[in-house]
């Protein structure tokens, strides 16, 4: 543990903004198994619903930093082929 107070700080930061993007990648990774569960089961409607909020869900931690940007990109297009493919 630290002496010095600003480091003590930095502990106590460093394990909110942990905790936040730790919520933050369960909530995209939620998400995205809710699209690949709707694509597998071929419910063309079901599927594009599930497929607006992963994207938002991806483009959201790609903003907050949790995933970078062509990571996002990556995982975006994968999705949009799947989703294609469906029905």
């Amino acid at each position: 543990m630290p002496n010095i107070k600003s480091a003590k700080k930095r502990v106590l930061v460093a394990e909110a903004r942990n905790a936040r993007n730790k919520a933050e990648r369960s909530a995209m990774k939620t998400a995205v198994k809710k699209f690949e569960a709707a694509a597998a089961n071929g419910n063309r409607t079901e599927a594009e619903g599930a497929y607006k909020v992963a994207v938002k869900a991806v483009d959201k931690a790609a903003a907050k930093g949790i995933l970078h940007k062509n990571n996002a990109a990556h995982k975006k297009s994968a999705m949009t082929l799947k989703l294609n493919r469906v029905g």
